[in-house]
């Protein structure tokens, strides 16, 4: 669903290095995607429902980007203190020398994909898919990845099937009802706005283990000097995220205007999702805390992908100073 887009960051960092950083009360954060994946969707929530505010944090926007070195580069050359960022895109960035820290783990498991086909395919299970072309949206992308894991745990090697780029998630649309690929992995909101023409071969928390998904980033300098800011920001977040799980109808219909979305598609999405914490145990929008084997199977997959190379240690690029007493990691 994310393109990994590393290169540039130099100019990020001086762009940044040249701004002057104040204790400003009101601001913009950046959130990849926002108003278009479901990631994004308890900032929503949050802004609507005065949940930054009240908890210290006048947040005045939501900047919306791209996802991985995009969203990076926002985040640095905008002199903002938080981003939501998909994990990969982060940690590359760290790699090549960005001044991040992550903060909180936001969305746990990939329980936004579904997999799936025309209603006529003799698809009927993922063993199904050998020989079969199957879409992604881009290389090096969280869905490519993924295409990789479905086909692992049917027990089937890459190669046994054909991976085709098709360009988003629309175009997978597109491309299915042209018959150009034979399934493809959708993402909400984009699965129920078109559900109705197709079938599921398999959801994604059906055959694959919690991934994490996004997860909260600042700045080193952010860390240094905006800790009540910070943490304020998680705080309403965190409260979002609640309302979404005991009020999904009120939840939903703030995301239908947010996201430019038909209400029965937003209802659609954010009760698939808030359900799917009952059926697999683990939330998908999560509090914050972190699942460090989530993010391990993470980083697994994106070097499937070339996306990552190298080992990744956590100690030195987690700060878990700015969760809640009881998120925080056990000792």
């Amino acid at each position: 669903m994310r393109t990994i887009i590393v290169s540039g960051f130099g100019a990020a960092l001086l762009l940044a290095a040249a701004l002057p950083f104040g204790p400003a009360t009101a601001e913009e954060i950046v959130v990849s995607n926002f108003g278009v994946a479901a990631n994004g969707m308890p900032y929503a929530i949050a802004m609507e429902k005065g949940f930054f505010k009240e908890a210290g944090a006048d947040i005045t926007g939501i900047l919306s980007s791209s996802g991985g070195g995009t969203t990076v580069r926002t985040l640095m050359a905008g002199n903002l203190a938080y981003g939501e960022i998909d994990l990969a895109g982060t940690v590359a960035a760290i790699q090549q020398g960005a001044d991040l820290k992550i903060i909180s783990d936001n969305v746990l498991t990939v329980a936004e994909f579904v997999w799936a086909t025309k209603p006529d395919s003799p698809i009927k299970t993922i063993e199904d898919l050998k020989g079969k072309k199957i879409g992604y949206t881009n290389p090096r992308s969280t869905s490519q990845a993924l295409d990789i894991l479905l086909l692992e745990a049917a027990k089937l090697k890459p190669d046994d099937a054909e991976l085709v780029k098709t360009g988003g998630f629309g175009e997978s649309v597109v491309a299915l009802n042209l018959g150009s690929i034979d399934a493809a992995a959708m993402a909400e909101p984009v699965w129920s706005k078109n559900k109705s023409q197709f079938r599921v071969v398999v959801r994604a928390t059906e055959v694959l283990p919690p991934l994490c998904n996004v997860i909260g980033v600042s700045t080193g300098e952010a860390v240094a000097k905006r800790g009540d800011f910070l943490r304020a920001i998680l705080r309403g977040r965190r409260k979002a995220v609640e309302f979404m799980y005991s009020n999904p109808d009120e939840a939903a219909a703030i995301v239908a205007k947010s996201y430019n979305l038909d209400l029965a598609v937003a209802k659609s999405a954010v009760q698939s999702l808030v359900d799917s914490k009952a059926k697999s145990g683990i939330p998908y929008w999560g509090p914050g805390n972190f699942d460090f084997d989530g993010m391990d199977r993470m980083i697994r997959a994106q070097k499937l992908v070339g996306a990552l190379t190298g080992d990744v240690d956590w100690a030195k690029i987690v700060d878990t100073s700015f969760l809640p007493d009881d998120l925080k990691p056990k000792k």
